[in-house]
């Protein structure tokens, strides 16, 4: 065991993939709201995108497993703040580009991803492109379809 500051932490915990969509770990898309180490314990609060999300077993294993070589590890989920796309930061914006996945609109807080504005394509670029069906696989997500490359994609809902 060995003694950790809270940079290390920070660090550590942008090694644990998001579980649904591991290009993403899970500081840049904005879940772990707070780090504290005292008197040797890691304290860990992290926010869930939604309260029924299915991952927050998983994500506070991985957790765990990653920084339980530092000491002992206290991770709470938190629900007294919401989480919200706006979280997200702009490394976590790219990697979601990069595995295909539309990011939300800044500013443009929503319960769907239904605005006047339109979603480009994380493939190709174009903005010629419509929703398919507003409910993808996950709840926090929607099916699009891009004309221009004939490519579906998802995008994060706007919360």
């Amino acid at each position: 065991m060995q003694t950790v500051s809270e940079e290390q932490v920070w660090e550590a915990l942008r090694e644990i993939p998001d579980p649904e969509i591991p290009t993403i770990n899970v500081v840049d898309l904005g879940i772990i709201r707070q780090v504290a180490v005292a008197d040797a314990v890691i304290r860990v609060e992290m926010m869930p995108t939604f309260v029924g999300c299915p991952a927050i077993d998983m994500m506070r294993r991985d957790i765990r497993e990653r920084l339980g070589p530092f000491g002992p590890v206290e991770v709470v989920v938190v629900y007294d703040e919401p989480w919200t796309t706006e979280r997200i930061t702009a490394a976590g914006r790219r990697m979601l580009l990069q595995a295909g996945l539309a990011p939300p609109p800044r500013g443009d807080i929503r319960l769907t991803p239904v605005s006047s504005q339109p979603v480009p394509c994380p493939y190709c670029g174009s903005t010629d492109t419509q929703i398919e069906n507003l409910f993808g696989p996950t709840p926090c997500r929607s099916i699009f379809y891009c004309r221009a490359c004939r490519q579906p994609f998802e995008q994060f809902k706007a919360v």
